[in-house]
């Protein structure tokens, strides 16, 4: 079971910078960050840019994989996208991976003055944007004239250091955005049903699971996809001690998931901790 932090953009690279640092440090195996421009309550609170902040991790640390948890297509377009994640997996030296969802229907979504999607436009929209980001990321010049993206000899040289590209983390809970995931993903990810938590969200993640392993496209089975927990979205937040992680991580690798993720504590509110539990997680893991 390899164990992930979420740290989300909220902290001056002053400290942040410390904060990436003490997450390697510590031998967690993937650090993420969200992908949004405001998000929920935290929307008046201090918020910086996913792809600077990213880039500066890159240099900023060594080992730890570094990725978007998750990245949006409310407000970006594949060719200017893919050419920064491009240069994301150069700066961090092959250790970048995309974690890449449907879009919500916050602050995200309005922003930039669009109406809101319904889930199937949503998804619609997913594949088209996910498809383009893959052969965008594959190949030196592509053209592509689709229903939402268009590109036009888009050159993306010199390429990723991760061949054929840097690896997609799909989070998808619905049949159509798992067949989105099970085409293009080397992982799947999920936070579960919301509006539940405890024994019923549980239940529902044991079924999204089930629903992986019978998702097949163009010969590409749901089974051979690493899978990623957040663990957060149950109703307990992972880090309130070492006993609630260790229950939540052993009912994960029961499921079969290979990746957990949880977020970096905060000092007050929404994943408020203490850092010395992400600490006594860390020294048993």
């Amino acid at each position: 079971m390899r164990v992930g932090v979420v740290l989300l953009p909220q902290a001056r690279w002053a400290l942040a910078r410390e904060q990436w640092q003490r997450v390697e440090a510590l031998g967690f195996d993937h650090a993420w960050t969200y992908d949004h421009l405001a998000w929920r309550s935290l929307a008046d609170e201090a918020w910086f840019g996913t792809v600077p902040l990213l880039a500066a991790a890159a240099v900023a640390t060594e080992r730890v994989r570094l990725g978007t948890w998750v990245a949006s297509p409310n407000f970006r377009h594949p060719v200017t996208f893919a050419k920064e994640l491009m240069t994301l997996d150069d700066l961090s030296d092959g250790r970048f991976t995309l974690g890449v969802g449907a879009g919500g229907t916050g602050f995200d979504a309005t922003v930039l003055g669009g109406a809101v999607l319904s889930p199937r436009e949503r998804v619609d929209r997913l594949a088209e944007f996910v498809g383009l980001l893959d052969e965008l990321l594959r190949e030196p010049v592509t053209t592509v004239h689709g229903a939402r993206y268009s590109a036009v000899d888009a050159r993306m040289l010199p390429g990723c250091l991760q061949r054929p590209r840097l690896p997609f983390v799909v989070a998808a809970n619905g049949p159509r955005a798992m067949r989105v995931a099970v085409a293009h993903g080397a992982g799947w990810a999920t936070t579960g049903p919301e509006g539940v938590t405890g024994e019923q969200w549980w239940s529902a993640v044991a079924g999204l699971v089930g629903r992986l392993e019978d998702t097949e496209v163009d010969g590409r089975s749901g089974t051979g996809l690493e899978r990623y927990l957040n663990l957060d979205s149950g109703g307990v937040y992972a880090l309130s001690s070492v006993e609630a992680f260790r229950d939540q991580v052993g009912r994960a690798d029961e499921l079969g998931f290979t990746d957990v993720v949880v977020h970096h504590p905060r000092t007050e509110g929404v994943y408020a901790g203490r850092v010395e539990v992400l600490e006594a997680v860390a020294a048993e893991l």
